[in-house]
């Protein structure tokens, strides 16, 4: 099905099922624990060795000599695996570097070897026994320095220009002009990445953790030199990947080729350490934001520049993209410059872009607004824009971001907000409230399902659709259910496999639009097929309570399927709706914080985020969704930063024991407000993307929240105490 004209009224908008706060159909799995998770599947493949990855302790350089021979002799070893045996092998179109290391190092923690055993005890102290010994050859490990040398990336638009900004610049009567930094930043997620490999003939099925089975598939094939129809990935469970998983990893591989030596299943999991340091990360950035003013605020001139690094042939971290778009201004540049930094690799974590963009940008607006003397909520509504500020003939298919600053600054009582920082104390703690808007584009992608009536009585939807802890069992179920008229307990839902037909993943907040909307599409298909057994007009045929509609007749859907099951299978294309409209997500956050005036020690003690995106399929699964990004948005705010030695050219605090994620007791009463919309230009669901949208801005609001209550400025995160402890407000007794 193609979607190139905007959504008119389908048999989604009944909104029987879609649209309502059911409970995950996942749950009940997930807490009996029979959710089956990649490491976990013994009932696949049954009687599967260990497999331990032994990870670079170099950065740069190459591998002299690897002696395996005390690792062989160990008790329970199988096979070892290195380069040296594993055979030719490519890289995959993801990956910036290879997956298995050797002779040449591109970073720490690079596979050089795995170790199968018997046992994975077996296995890990066998590993320890790989003697490998290298030549070091000098890195560059660090952004700062390195940016004057940092060079604009290949491919993509890194930069952007509209009017003539220097001028304008030069000639506004209040302007700024200030740089930010934001650190690197790991995923963090729960399960480890871990696959377990198994091999029949020339074929290889890999149960993995992975957010894009076919990306994967096909990157597991070109490593390998296999073709892609024989390997089949399977991953109907993921314990969280914000990113990190979208890609296949040394786990994989790895598993792969140690079950290609110790001729039987192998199981791998990444040791904690080797997630910092093995697989990707968010980038660090220094980014530069200059904005100039008339004297009543009107912005005529608004420039953001960003350096980030990576592995050479990787790409930047584009925190300049929400620039772009959500402020007017007709005066613009945008800049990206990218630095080769000899780091593990650099590349998506949730919201790529926006979330590290808002975290400066939106400290930003709120000093121009100080500058100007404007309350920040009325500074940010001067400067909307219905219209892609880069592009005036292309407007924005839903706008209404104005609204969710309207309704958060209501709710949340900003009226209350002292405008003078350090100026509110609750006795020992000072008090300040913060505000930043949220934005991320909202991106559709081809997704395809399989539906299928059996004659039981059931639907079982078949697609490739990952569920990564948003929800997706759930709103593809109700989207079927939807679309047959039938109760949510009659709908089956099968994803993770790649014998399924295509979907569109999940990541970049597309995969629950653009998943249904496949389903959407093959249901369209599969009430066909159906209306033609009946002898019934589909076009106008209503499916309704088990039965189809039409005209003056009522038949029971089970009548279509006493002949046998029907089955269809279609996928959702898009147009060129999304290049005549700008389709965009917004928001707005709201949130209060209160500082020791003695020690600096930040709590959060409110937060609100407020939601602009599309129709919401699922309101309980969405403001998880919500919740759980603002939770990683003041992690990012206060704790996350991974730090780099310098020297050595690692991440020093590779476990969750150094670096810091929040907890329960970081995290106050957090609300949720979704504005009533439906967007028909994103998606015959007439939905879009949310799950990243609560991310982007957090931070930001955080940060302007604590300089509210203290008069402590901040540009560089984290917001840590030992960055405004000594520049505190006196204390009064």
């Amino acid at each position: 099905m193609k979607f190139d004209t905007p959504a008119t009224t389908n048999p989604i908008d009944r909104l029987k099922v879609v649209g309502k706060p059911v409970d995950r159909i996942d749950g009940p799995h997930k807490t009996t624990g029979t959710a089956p998770y990649a490491y976990e599947r013994h009932d696949v493949a049954p009687n599967h060795a260990y497999g331990y990855v032994v990870g670079s302790s170099i950065p740069k350089g190459r591998i002299v000599s690897i002696d395996t021979s005390r690792a062989k002799r160990a008790p329970g070893v199988i096979a070892i695996v290195t380069a040296q045996n594993a055979g030719k092998l490519g890289k995959g179109r993801f990956n910036t570097a290879h997956l298995l290391g050797g002779p040449n190092i591109e970073h720490y923690h690079q596979a050089v070897a795995v170790v199968v055993a018997e046992t994975f005890e077996q296995a890990r102290s066998a590993a320890g026994l790989v003697r490998v010994d290298y030549a070091r050859a000098k890195g560059n490990f660090d952004l700062a320095a390195s940016k004057d040398a940092a060079a604009k990336p290949k491919g993509g638009k890194p930069d952007t220009a509209v009017g003539n900004f220097d001028a304008a610049f030069a000639a506004a009567p209040v302007k700024l002009d200030a740089t930010y930094t934001t650190p690197d930043q790991t995923h963090a997620m729960m399960e480890p990445h871990a696959t377990i490999a198994a091999w029949e003939g020339d074929k290889l099925t890999l149960w993995t953790s992975n957010q894009m089975i076919d990306w994967s598939r096909g990157d597991v094939a070109t490593t390998l030199g296999i073709p892609k129809e024989n390997v089949r990935l399977v991953s109907p469970y993921i314990g969280g990947g914000f990113g990190g998983k979208l890609f296949v990893r040394a786990d994989a591989i790895m598993a792969a080729l140690g079950a290609r030596a110790a001729g039987r299943p192998v199981a791998v999991a990444l040791q904690r350490p080797l997630m910092m340091n093995n697989t990707t990360h968010r980038p660090a950035t220094i980014q530069r934001i200059r904005i100039g003013t008339s004297k009543d605020g009107k912005i005529d001139a608004i420039a953001h520049e960003s350096w980030s690094g990576d592995l050479a042939g990787g790409d930047p971290e584009t925190a300049v993209s929400q620039t772009r778009l959500l402020y007017a201004g007709p005066n613009r540049m945008t800049a990206m410059r990218l630095a080769v930094l000899d780091l593990p690799e650099g590349n998506a974590m949730r919201a790529p872009g926006e979330a590290p963009g808002m975290m400066a940008l939106e400290i930003a607006i709120d000093e121009m607004a100080e500058k100007l003397g404007m309350d920040p909520v009325e500074f940010r509504i001067l400067n909307d824009t219905q219209v892609d500020p880069e592009n005036p003939k292309r407007p924005f298919s839903q706008r209404r971001f104005v609204e969710c600053l309207r309704t958060g600054a209501k709710q949340f009582g900003w009226d209350k907000r002292a405008s003078r920082p350090g100026s509110t104390r609750d006795g020992r703690w000072l008090k300040g409230i913060g505000v930043a808007s949220a934005f991320r584009n909202n991106l559709v992608m081809k997704s395809a399902a399989r539906v299928r009536l059996e004659r039981s009585g059931r639907l079982v939807v078949e697609t490739d659709m990952t569920d990564i802890g948003t929800g997706s069992y759930t709103i593809i179920g109700q989207t079927a259910a939807e679309m047959l008229g039938l109760p949510l307990d009659r709908v089956d839902v099968r994803l993770g496999d790649s014998a399924f037909p295509v979907s569109a993943g999940s990541g970049g907040q597309w995969g629950g639009n653009s998943s249904t909307a496949g389903v959407y599409a093959a249901c369209v298909k599969l009430r066909e097929a159906i209306a033609q057994k009946l002898g019934v007009d589909a076009n106008t045929a209503v499916f309704d309570g088990g039965d189809v509609v039409s005209n003056d007749r009522r038949v029971p859907l089970a009548k279509a399927v006493v002949d046998g099951d029907i089955v269809a299978e279609d996928g959702m294309e898009y147009g060129d709706l999304e290049e005549r409209y700008q389709q965009s997500t917004f928001g707005a956050h709201f949130v209060e914080v209160r500082v020791d005036a003695a020690t600096a020690e930040i709590r959060i003690e409110r937060m609100l985020a407020v939601c602009a995106a599309g129709r919401i399929l699922n309101p309980k699964s969405a403001r998880s969704q919500v919740i759980g990004a603002m939770t990683m948005g003041a992690g990012a705010a206060l704790m996350e930063e991974l730090v780099v030695d310098k020297r050595l050219g690692f991440f020093v605090n590779h476990d969750l024991a150094l670096y810091e994620v929040p907890v329960h007791a970081d995290i106050p009463h957090q609300e949720v407000v979704f504005l009533d919309e439906t967007d028909p230009i994103s998606s015959p669901m007439k939905a879009k993307g949310v799950g990243e949208l609560g991310i982007c801005g957090v931070a930001a609001a955080i940060a302007n929240a604590v300089y509210n209550a203290t008069g402590v400025r901040v540009r560089d995160y984290p917001v840590t105490l030992d960055k405004i402890i000594d520049k505190l407000p006196p204390i009064t007794v």
